[in-house]
C-alpha cells in the first residue's frame, strides 16, 4: 500500500505537468533554483568543516531550527495550499493507518521542497570532514531531521482541518503572518542592532535550541564529535520523541478527519443592507464598482493587497533610515505613498481573473466595456487615493516640510493614474492562473510564476516611464526649492493621471468588447 501511494503521488505529479508547457518550464526552473541554493549549502557546509566542533553545532543548531520552524508555519501560512495526496479525499478508503501515514510521509520527499530538505540535512556531514564518526552520526541524524520536517508539516496540517476548512480562518491566518513575514528584514535588523555582541549570544541561543525540540536533533553530531556522548544521547532521544509525539498527534487528527470529514458551510444570513450598492449611481458602472469594492472587502484575495501596499513604503522608510538616518524618514514615507497607491491600483490587473466563471454575469447582462473598465477603475481609486494622500500628509507631518506635500501628491496621481489605465487595458488583455473563489491568497500554481512575472515587470515598467514626467518636476522642486515647481508638478499630476485613466479606459474597453467570450473561456479552464 505504502508503494502504491507513492506510485500514486508520482502519475499525479506527471499528469499535472501534462496540463501546460509553462507548467513544466515553472518546475525546470524552480529544479534549477533549488538545485543552485543545494550547491551553496553544501559548498558552504564543507567550507564549514575546516572551524571548530563548537562553531560546526552553533551553525547547525540555529540553521536546522529555522528549517523545522519553517516546515511548522509555511503550512499555517499557505493554509489553502492544494495538497497532491489529500487525506480527505482517502475517505471513502479502508487503507490501514500504518500505512496511510507512511505513505504520505515519504511522499513528503517527492517533491523539490522535500526533496532539498533531505538532502541538505544529511548533506550537514559535509561539514564533519574532520571527524567521521560525527559525520555518520550527522548522515542518520539528517534523514531524521528531514521526516521530523515532513511529519511537523503533516501533523499541523492535519491538526487545523477543522478550522482550516473555515474561509475565515485560512483568511485571517494567512494574511496575519503575511505581516511580520514582510517586516522581517526590519525585525532582524532591529533585534541585531539591540544585540551588541553576536559571537557570545548566538552560541548561548544555539546551546539552548539544541535542548528543545527545534534543535536537538541538529546539536548530536556536535556532542559526539566533542565527546560528550550523555549529552549526545539525551538529545537524540529528545529528537526521538519529538517524531513520535508529532506523528502521535497527525495520527489522532488524521483518524478524526478521515471519520468525520470537517464541514466548511456557513450559517443563513437573514436579509440585511444593501453595503456598497447604496453608495453609487444604479447603473452598469455603478453596480461594477459596487460589486468589486465589495470584493477589495470580503475577499480574501483583495483584501490580502490591503495589507500589503500599506507594508511596502514601510519597508523603505526602514531601508531609508538605515541609508540617510532618521531625518530621511519622513521624506520617504512622502513618496513611499505614491508607490502604495500604485500598488492598488495595479491590482485590479487581475480582475477578470479573479472573477473566474462569474465574469459570464457581465457578459450575459450585457455590460459594455467601458461600463466593466470605469467601474473596476472607480473601486480601485476609492482605496488607492485616499491612502496614498495619507501617506503624503504623514510624510509632510513627520519631516516638517509642507513645501514638498504638493510635490508628493501630484506623484501619487500621476502614479495612481498610470496604474489604473495600464491595468484597465492589461486585465482585458493578459489572463493568469490566480488562485480560485474561496481559495488562500498565498497559493501559487506550478508553471505560473514565469508569464506572471513577465506581465508584472511589463506593468511596472510601464508605469514608470508613464510617471517620468511628473518625476521630473518633483527632482527639480527638491533640488532647486522653489515651491512652483511642486505646484507644476501637482497640476502635472491630476493632467496626466486623468489622461492615462481616460485612454487606459478606452483602450481596455475595446480590447474587452472584441475578447468578451475569450476572456471567459481562459477564466473557466481552471475550474
Amino acid at each position: 500500500m505504502v508503494a502504491h501511494l507513492l506510485r500514486l503521488k508520482l502519475t499525479l505529479l506527471r499528469n499535472s505537468l501534462k496540463r501546460s508547457t509553462m507548467q513544466i518550464v515553472g518546475l525546470i526552473i524552480a529544479g534549477i533554483y533549488g538545485l543552485g541554493m543545494l550547491g551553496l549549502v553544501l559548498v558552504g557546509l564543507a567550507a564549514l568543516g575546516a572551524a571548530d566542533a563548537q562553531t560546526i553545532g552553533t551553525v547547525a543548531v540555529l540553521a536546522g531550527s529555522a528549517v523545522i520552524l519553517g516546515w511548522l508555519v509555511i503550512p499555517v501560512v499557505a493554509s489553502g495550499l492544494d495538497m497532491t495526496l489529500d487525506p480527505t479525499r482517502f475517505t471513502t478508503y479502508a487503507i490501514p493507518m500504518k500505512s496511510l501515514l507512511v505513505g504520505l510521509a515519504l511522499s513528503g520527499f517527492i517533491g523539490i521542497p522535500g526533496a532539498v530538505t533531505l538532502l541538505a540535512a544529511m548533506g550537514t556531514a559535509a561539514s564533519w570532514w574532520r571527524h567521521p564518526v560525527a559525520g555518520v552520526v550527522a548522515l542518520m541524524c539528517g534523514a531524521l531531521a528531514a521526516l521530523t520536517c515532513i511529519v511537523a508539516s503533516r501533523a499541523i496540517t492535519a491538526a487545523s482541518t477543522s478550522l482550516a476548512s473555515s474561509r475565515r480562518f485560512k483568511d485571517v491566518s494567512g494574511i496575519v503572518l503575511l505581516v511580520p513575514l514582510m517586516l522581517l528584514g526590519p525585525i532582524i535588523g532591529s533585534v541585531s542592532a539591540g544585540i551588541s555582541d553576536l559571537s557570545a549570544y548566538l552560541p548561548s541561543l544555539a546551546n539552548t535550541l539544541s535542548w528543545t525540540p527545534l534543535g536537538a536533533v541538529w546539536a548530536v553530531p556536535a556532542e559526539v564529535a566533542q565527546g560528550a556522548y550523555g549529552a549526545a544521547g539525551l538529545k537524540f532521544l529528545i529528537a526521538l520523541a519529538t517524531i513520535a509525539a508529532l506523528a502521535w498527534i497527525w495520527k489522532v487528527c488524521l483518524a478524526k478527519a478521515l471519520v468525520t470529514p470537517a464541514f466548511a458551510g456557513g450559517s443563513q444570513r437573514g436579509a440585511g443592507k444593501m453595503g456598497f450598492f447604496t453608495w453609487f449611481p444604479q447603473t452598469p458602472t455603478g453596480a461594477v464598482a459596487a460589486r468589486c469594492l465589495t470584493y477589495w472587502i470580503r475577499d480574501p484575495r483583495y483584501s490580502a493587497g490591503l495589507i500589503i501596499a500599506p507594508l511596502l513604503p514601510l519597508l523603505l522608510v526602514f531601508a531609508g533610515s538605515q541609508a540617510g538616518g532618521l531625518g530621511s524618514m519622513g521624506t520617504v514615507l512622502g513618496y513611499g505613498g505614491a508607490f502604495a497607491a500604485f500598488m492598488i491600483a495595479w491590482s485590479i490587473s487581475s480582475d477578470i481573473s479573479y472573477d473566474n466563471t462569474a465574469f459570464a454575469l457581465h457578459l450575459a447582462t450585457g455590460i459594455s466595456g467601458r461600463a466593466d473598465r470605469s467601474g473596476r477603475v472607480v473601486a480601485a481609486a476609492v482605496l488607492a487615493l485616499p491612502l496614498g494622500l495619507l501617506f503624503s500628509m504623514v510624510g509632510a507631518v513627520v519631516s516638517g516640510n509642507w513645501a514638498a506635500f504638493p510635490a508628493t501628491l501630484g506623484l501619487v496621481f500621476v502614479a495612481t493614474g498610470a496604474g489604473l489605465g495600464l491595468a484597465s487595458i492589461f486585465s482585458a488583455r493578459f489572463i493568469m492562473n490566480v488562485p480560485l473563489p474561496g481559495e488562500s491568497p498565498m497559493k501559487s500554481k506550478p508553471g505560473n510564476n514565469f508569464s506572471s512575472v513577465l506581465v508584472q515587470l511589463a506593468g511596472f515598467g510601464g508605469a514608470g516611464l508613464l510617471c517620468v514626467p511628473v518625476a521630473v518636476l518633483v527632482v527639480i522642486a527638491a533640488v532647486s526649492g522653489q515651491p512652483m515647481f511642486g505646484w507644476l508638478a501637482l497640476v502635472a499630476g491630476v493632467v496626466f493621471g486623468a489622461g492615462y485613466v481616460a485612454l487606459g479606459i478606452r483602450w481596455g474597453a475595446r480590447e474587452y468588447n472584441q475578447r468578451g467570450p475569450e476572456l471567459l473561456l481562459a477564466v473557466s479552464v481552471d475550474r
